[in-house]
């Protein structure tokens, strides 16, 4: 029986390697350019350089500089996604110790996906062209930040059903325990800094326990209860 190398000429293999190769080169300078240079100051002749490819090489894979655009944050996008995903796997469904096993997932979170390269370079993106050309980021609006409330919402409503938590919104829960994990590293992140490992325990230690306080049973109960509470300090 043939291999399917023996039947596609190598001829053709090769040529489609070499294509392969090209479109990974020219993602890769473009992104660079456009990190340092910004959608509009980014040029097709400095990605061509960058990518050491002729510029009609690059118009041959994406007709025009937009295109291109999109498809750098798509693929950046796709990348984070996939560690994303492979994060949110670790998220701590049974728990003895809520804050603990809450704390260590924030940091994986922080350190993979918020502080890595391709993090930094989707928030670059976003805060200095997001506003003017807002069309470019469409897709990842619909599959960046979407999609991770969506799934950490689910996570959480796992956390309830099992009486570890008490919320009522699993989304808006969602939205700020992200809000929370990100705001004392949102200084730095934004200069493109990168947090040590005692900044970003010390970061996800106060966002969980300020979550905690906030949907955990214990704080639920003092808020129902007031005077239970007040009893109780007595």
């Amino acid at each position: 029986m043939k291999s399917l190398n023996d039947t596609v000429p190598k001829t053709s293999v090769h040529s489609q390697r070499g294509q392969c190769a090209k479109r990974l080169s020219i993602l890769e300078a473009a992104a660079e350019v456009f990190c340092r240079q910004g959608f509009a100051g980014a040029s097709i002749d400095e990605i061509a350089a960058e990518a050491c490819v002729s510029r009609q090489t690059v118009y041959n894979h994406y007709r025009e500089k937009e295109n291109l655009f999109t498809a750098v944050v798509e693929d950046v996008m796709d990348r984070a996604n996939a560690m994303l995903f492979s994060i949110l796997s670790t998220f701590p469904e049974n728990s003895d110790n809520l804050e603990d096993d809450l704390t260590a997932f924030a940091v994986r979170l922080s350190r993979n996906c918020i502080c890595n390269q391709d993090g930094k370079f989707l928030r670059r993106l976003v805060h200095s062209e997001g506003e003017r050309y807002p069309h470019l980021f469409e897709s990842w609006r619909q599959h960046g930040p979407g999609k991770i409330g969506t799934a950490l919402a689910a996570l959480f409503a796992r956390l309830a059903h099992k009486g570890l938590l008490q919320i009522d919104d699993f989304d808006v829960a969602a939205r700020q325990f992200l809000a929370l994990v990100n705001a004392d590293l949102q200084m730095s992140t934004l200069f493109g800094a990168t947090p040590t490992e005692e900044e970003l325990e010390s970061a996800a230690r106060n966002a969980v326990q300020t979550f905690l306080r906030a949907y955990s049973g214990a704080a639920v109960d003092r808020k129902v209860h007031p005077a239970a509470t007040k009893a109780v300090s007595a």
